[in-house]
């Protein structure tokens, strides 16, 4: 009869439904912000995606899409 006392009868359910709701609390938090981490681009490339556009578009003409990726990348 050995570990079925007070502790599993009584509050060893308790503990184990707290054990739980921080697990699965800890795992939506890592998987909310890991996944905006995870799927955010870097600044400077979606700027450099922002100047082709307009360089395709023709908004932007050669010379400053030179100037725009010299700058990003540096």
């Amino acid at each position: 009869m050995m570990g079925y006392g007070w502790g599993m009868t009584g509050f060893g359910w308790l503990g184990m439904s707290l054990f739980w709701v921080l697990i699965i609390l800890a795992l939506v938090f890592l998987v909310r912000n890991l996944d905006g981490f995870l799927l955010r681009t870097p600044r400077a490339d979606r700027s450099l995606e922002i100047a082709r556009e307009r360089f395709a578009k023709g908004e932007l003409s050669q010379e400053e899409f030179e100037a725009v990726k010299r700058t990003l990348r540096a």
